[in-house]
């Protein structure tokens, strides 16, 4: 187990490493000038331009620049926003509770509907109901994010009037940002209708952040269901009589997760991408919308910190699920 952990650990740094080569040379691949952009064009002389590109470093080599770069990262320093002077760290750490609330609500929904439309499937398959959540699961899949959720806002929020279009709560009420997540506050604040208001805003960002993991969840568990209910031990099962729900539950299901937890973990990048146009179609306060703000903005120290500490996040769930595959299945550390 020590070789496996250690054989998973030692992908961390060079992937780092990777990681911040990239967030470093994705903001300054697009074009426009961060200096015009921060100053406008109006008024910007060509002494005061010269002045804000020795200021922020812009005149040394590229190489230099990404050393001091990798330096501060190194040592926990991110550097500070252009535009609104405070440190990355500290903006990110304001805008994450809002992300996470919403990740964590589309996994619920993903796994709450993708496992049991995963067991449906594998104990019908070929029947109506399999062939019907599987069709169903891959046009979920492979519908576009944005597309998906203007259909929602046109449909639950313009013409029925049952959702918000955007926010994260109504803005008659006011309370203090405790905790940073908005169900919590919002119960903690003790206004009559402010959870409501809070539940009725988290509805459809939630559908369309978790409806590509929720197909993926299914398919995957249709199929470790499929691969499971094959196995010598489930027809022993049977042979000996137990009861159809005590197979499926307690044997096949237990076993089939294995691969399921795997694509749970994985989801998580996917919930942290698709979070980027999600919040910004629905107004939501997170670091996705921060994100693209700050691209436009050309705001470098905020797009490479945020793409840094979004891939760590990504790499240490996914080192996480690695480690729990591992202890759960023993063939995984032989390897």
């Amino acid at each position: 187990m020590l070789r496996y952990m250690l054989s998973r650990f030692a992908t961390f740094l060079p992937t780092f490493i990777g990681v911040t080569l990239i967030s470093f040379a994705f903001i300054r691949v697009l074009p426009g000038d961060p200096i015009i952009v921060m100053a406008g064009e109006r008024g910007m002389t060509q002494e005061r331009y010269d002045e804000l590109v020795t200021q922020f470093g812009f005149d040394r080599p590229i190489l230099s620049q990404y050393w001091d770069y990798l330096t501060g990262v190194l040592q926990g320093d991110l550097g500070n926003s252009y535009v609104t002077k405070r440190p990355v760290w500290d903006e990110f750490f304001a805008l994450f509770p809002a992300t996470l609330e919403l990740s964590i609500c589309a996994m619920i929904f993903a796994v709450a509907l993708g496992l049991p439309a995963g067991v449906i499937a594998a104990m019908n398959r070929g029947k109506f109901f399999d062939r019907t959540l599987m069709s169903t699961a891959l046009v979920g899949y492979s519908m576009p994010i944005f597309w998906w959720a203007l259909l929602l806002i046109i449909v639950f929020s313009g013409n029925l009037g049952w959702t918000p279009v955007s926010g994260r709560i109504d803005l008659l009420y006011y309370f203090p940002d405790t905790t940073g997540f908005m169900l919590i506050d919002s119960l903690l604040s003790g206004q009559d209708g402010a959870f409501t208001s809070a539940v009725r805003h988290l509805i459809l960002p939630t559908i369309v952040l978790g409806t590509i993991p929720l197909a993926v969840i299914a398919r995957q568990t249709r199929s470790a269901m499929l691969e499971v209910l094959g196995e010598d031990y489930i027809r022993t099962a049977r042979a000996k009589g137990l009861p159809p729900g005590r197979i499926n539950g307690m044997h096949a299901l237990r076993n089939a997760l294995i691969p399921v937890i795997t694509v749970i973990g994985l989801s998580v990048g996917t919930l942290l991408a698709g979070a980027i146009l999600t919040e910004t179609i629905f107004s939501w306060p997170g670091i996705g919308k921060w994100m693209v703000d700050s691209i436009f903005r050309r705001d470098y120290p905020v797009v490479q910190g945020g793409l840094l500490l979004i891939a760590v996040m990504v790499m240490v769930v996914n080192l996480t699920v690695d480690l729990l595959y591992g202890l759960i299945n023993p063939k995984i550390r032989k390897r």
